[in-house]
């Protein structure tokens, strides 16, 4: 059985995952022999006792020369057991501390404490290596990012020159021609829906550019329930004609949020509208507000058709879409609105079972520090 000592420790260090550097240096090979050579020299020297002062001298200095090839052996003894791994102990981690994680040392074979320690040594190298690993992937994935929206940014502000101003052109020609239909012209509707389809364009190129290059967030401490609620209201008018109910449960005990009313109104309806688009027939669309720990929650959760688990991991992607008529720019503002305000937007969904988006705030925003 172990001891409790150790039983703890090894409870430790599963839980935590990190190998404790333990080593005993009380190793077994160790203490017999001493216990051994320390009685043996006793009983020599108490049986020199009765021997003649010239039969003494000869005898204690034999036996001093024994005990200095003694001390010898244990020397080059203790230099094997200890000195040398604690060496190439010390030199891989000077190599380590250079940033050589490529380090191991040898004797991590060795089946006493010195090998645990070795042992121990290799897995903290090892998990090092893995760390560094993923974190140089969201280096990399973080600068992708930046690229990717950096282009995007020059490629809206050219598409916001190029297509505005034609589009003005036409929405004012639209508007003369409008006026001089008479009012029984069946044109009459075909200028309507033209009217409709450059208010699209023009929300379409606003999203680009909202995305492209952000606003700052402007945080003001305000009650989240009547942010979200202001939400639900719009987006109901956008279903009256459908079978389609969208509940709202506001957070009882809800303390004040520190967050941009408009931008989280921007998300909240885009995740919403979102759900409604993805049920067919009739449905459910509900959104829940309510505190936990440090941060304000809201989730969306509609009864639709889903999304796919192959699409999941690419959905806040820019210009990723699974809608036929989408642009792809929707969730991808959401999230970079709610990581502006220090927060989290997760997914959890599955084909035919519906989908449910879940909004994390802090309750309070984080000091900023002076670079």
């Amino acid at each position: 059985m172990q001891p409790a000592s150790q039983r703890e420790e090894a409870q430790r260090e599963e839980k935590t995952g990190v190998p404790s550097m333990r080593v005993n240096w009380q190793l077994k090979t160790i203490w017999p022999v001493a216990v051994v050579l320390l009685a043996g020299m006793l009983l020599f020297l108490l049986s020199t006792v009765s021997l003649k002062d010239t039969e003494r001298h000869r005898v204690l200095v034999i036996a001093g020369a024994g005990a200095v090839a003694i001390c010898g052996v244990v020397i080059v003894a203790l230099a094997s057991t200890f000195q040398r791994p604690l060496i190439e102990l010390q030199e891989q981690i000077e190599r380590v501390g250079e940033g050589d994680l490529s380090a191991s040392v040898g004797f991590a074979k060795r089946n006493d404490e010195v090998g645990d320690l070795g042992r121990n040594f290799n897995r903290m190298v090892q998990q090092l290596r893995e760390s560094r690993a993923e974190i140089e992937h969201l280096h990399r994935t973080q600068m992708s990012r930046a690229e990717h929206f950096a282009t995007l940014g020059e490629l809206a502000a050219g598409l916001a020159h190029e297509i505005r101003n034609p589009l003005a052109g036409i929405a004012g020609v639209i508007e003369i021609v409008g006026r001089d239909l008479p009012v029984s012209s069946p044109a009459k509707a075909v200028v309507k829906e033209v009217r409709q389809e450059i208010a699209q364009i023009n929300r379409i190129l606003t999203d680009l550019l909202e995305t492209a290059r952000p606003r700052a967030p402007e945080m003001r401490a305000s009650d989240l329930n009547t942010t979200v609620e202001h939400t639900v209201m719009l987006a109901r008018q956008q279903v009256l004609s459908k079978p389609i109910k969208i509940e709202f449960t506001p957070g009882l005990d809800l303390p004040e949020v520190e967050h941009d009313s408009d931008q989280i109104h921007q998300v909240l309806l885009n995740l919403l509208l979102n759900g409604v688009q993805a049920i067919e027939g009739s449905g459910t669309v509900r959104v829940t507000v309510f505190e936990q720990g440090t941060d304000a929650v809201v989730t969306v959760s509609d009864t639709g058709r889903g999304i796919a688990a192959e699409h999941l991991p690419n959905i806040f992607r820019p210009f990723y879409t699974t809608k036929g008529n989408g642009t792809g720019l929707g969730l991808s503002l959401a999230r970079r609105i709610v990581e502006e305000h220090h927060g989290q937007i997760e997914v959890a969904s599955s084909a035919g079972k519906g989908t449910t988006f879940t909004v994390l705030l802090p309750v309070r925003q984080p000091v900023a520090t002076a670079s």
